[in-house]
């Protein structure tokens, strides 16, 4: 395997692998089992019962999982290409990893935010009556959220950009 100086350690792990699996997996339940009804049902927690869903709205639960198999294949082959592309360049690793954790990162803001005010108010501060769904949405988000605002302040890596700044304004 190829040496990613931008993705040591525990940001491999979380990035290359969990949130991979993690949102590939959450496309396949849409899909196929136990499918968009069960998401759709699973998204704010409720002992109710669902009516059926109308085509509009299985079409979109079905569009919603395409972006979550979206986000797992980014992870999974375009971090890889960095890795496999630029084994010797860890600046330019940084650079891009760091663009795509930016894009991220502003949408795990905007994913957690629209999740928190789609509750209704009885649940919103209440964690302990979210079902699995709302900690995926919350919860885990703010753990891939955390990595990634660690992975800036450059917390168990080495930061390459700034070194490369350093040694050209040495030069000039």
């Amino acid at each position: 395997m190829a040496d990613f100086a931008a993705l040591p350690g525990f940001y491999q792990l979380l990035f290359l692998h969990i949130e991979p699996i993690s949102t590939i997996l959450t496309a396949v339940l849409i899909w196929f089992f136990p499918g968009a009804a069960w998401f759709h049902g699973e998204l704010i927690p409720s002992i109710e019962s669902i009516s059926p869903m109308d085509e509009r709205s299985v079409m979109a639960v079905w569009q919603l999982g395409n972006c979550y198999f979206l986000l797992g294949l980014i992870s999974t082959f375009v971090f890889r290409a960095v890795r496999d592309a630029l084994p010797n360049n860890p600046v330019a690793q940084e650079r891009i990893i760091g663009a795509s954790f930016l894009a991220l990162a502003i949408a795990d803001v905007t994913h957690m935010l629209w999740t928190f005010i789609g509750l209704p108010e009885s649940l919103r501060y209440d964690p302990l009556r979210w079902n699995s769904m709302v900690h995926g949405n919350i919860t885990f988000v703010i753990v891939l959220l955390s990595g990634r605002l660690a992975w800036f302040a450059g917390i168990g890596r080495t930061k390459y950009g700034n070194k490369a700044q350093a040694v050209k304004a040495k030069s000039s």
